[in-house]
């Protein structure tokens, strides 16, 4: 099962097409720490991340994770060892925290771009998570909270993104 990122507004899955939106600057394939695009590829999906405290549990066959209050995602390029992956925050580690006051992660699933072996500088924290109002993000792919439900129920763990 692919979930296709067709342009800036379209994600498609077999044929259900949801509005999303991607990065500030569109997509790119040779993607910069902080540069407000999405990366362009195929990429396989991690796990479901979700606010048991405002969600319940979805329904869908990811592994499902409930983001702590000390959780955040490694954005920080001094630190090669953890870059782009999931940490216990550290004040001196730059990183995105997952449990937000907005609503954004309230649902996310990291897309595995510069995942296995992470090169520092090339991208980290790029998730599919929601959107209010589908202003671009820093790089990723947003959508509202009842089509990413959709998208729950269609996905399976060996599901991949190709964002073209």
């Amino acid at each position: 099962m692919t979930i296709y990122i067709k342009n800036k507004h379209t994600l498609q899955i077999d044929e259900f097409k949801l509005r999303c939106c991607i990065g500030e600057k569109g997509s790119t394939k040779n993607k910069k720490e902080g540069d407000k695009k999405t990366p362009k590829g195929k990429f396989r999906i991690e796990n479901l991340y979700f606010r048991k405290d405002r969600i319940k549990k979805p329904q869908t066959l990811l592994k499902c994770i409930e983001i702590k209050k000390n959780m955040g995602w490694c954005d920080d390029i001094r630190f090669p060892k953890k870059y782009n992956k999931l940490i216990k925050i550290e004040k001196k580690i730059s990183h995105e925290k997952l449990k937000r006051k907005d609503h954004k992660y309230d649902l996310l699933i990291p897309i595995k771009y510069n995942f296995k072996k992470p090169i520092t500088g090339l991208g980290s924290c790029i998730f599919i998570h929601l959107s209010k109002n589908y202003k671009p993000t820093a790089g990723c792919v947003a959508l509202k909270e009842k089509d990413f439900i959709i998208m729950l129920k269609l996905i399976k763990k060996n599901s991949e993104i190709e964002i073209i």
